[in-house]
């Protein structure tokens, strides 16, 4: 809660960290939310974060209240932007430091709670605070860092099919890719090798299988 410095007059705003966790499962994008038990907004679905506390960084900070909140730990955080908001009566000026991670599905288990949800992107609830916002620039940010790093292979199974990669690719940006370009820029990251065997998949001709070269190199769980 922001409060006046009685020397300055000057506001001294409330500073919280607040994470947009994102996986991808059944073919969309999903992010990690938790319900607020107190004021403001009560009831709602947020971002796991909390007010830094004194003495406290801010890292330590976005890592302890997911940890808190949500039982995950061990989990890479990228700071995203700062944000600022107003809010009526005692809360106040708030700056709001955002922290995104992408994780694989099968690899994270949240706390088994029924106040923790993954939320598909495409059919968000009403989020508290300004987490809307959010959440939409760290999926703008996720979709440009795919476009130049190997960061979405890290969701993949051990063994894969160029076309299972362009549906997290696509999952993750929200749009439709062109096949021909998109094997082609994702081949050029040289982060993929064949494995020699191949994938049947209903009526079509079999896949090739690949894997990845160096997975531990991703950097998407710390």
């Amino acid at each position: 809660m922001a409060t006046i410095s009685a020397e300055t007059d000057y506001i001294q705003p409330a500073v919280t960290a607040d994470t947009a966790l994102f996986s991808v499962r059944g073919g969309e994008l999903v992010a990690l939310t938790v319900r607020r038990e107190r004021e403001p907004f009560a009831g709602w679905w947020a971002l796991p974060g909390d007010y830094i506390r004194a003495e406290e960084a801010l890292d330590d900070c976005a890592a302890r209240a997911l940890a808190e909140q949500t039982g995950l730990d061990a989990i890479y955080l990228e700071q995203l932007y700062t944000f600022a908001s107003h809010y009526p009566g005692r809360w106040g000026r708030v700056f709001n430091v955002a922290y995104f991670a992408l994780v694989p599905f099968a690899a994270v288990s949240p706390r088994n709670d029924e106040n923790i949800a993954w939320q598909a992107l495409s059919r968000l609830p009403r989020l508290a605070f300004n987490h809307e916002d959010i959440l939409a620039s760290a999926r703008r940010r996720l979709a440009a860092k795919i476009e130049y790093s190997a960061l979405a292979l890290g969701l993949l199974p051990e063994v894969f099919t160029l076309a299972e990669v362009q549906a997290v690719y696509e999952a993750i940006k929200g749009e439709r890719l062109d096949k021909r370009n998109f094997r082609r820029a994702l081949l050029a990251l040289d982060q993929l090798e064949v494995t020699g065997e191949k994938r049947q998949s209903g009526a079509h001709r079999p896949a090739r299988l690949y894997r990845l070269r160096e997975p531990s190199n991703l950097g998407i769980i710390g």
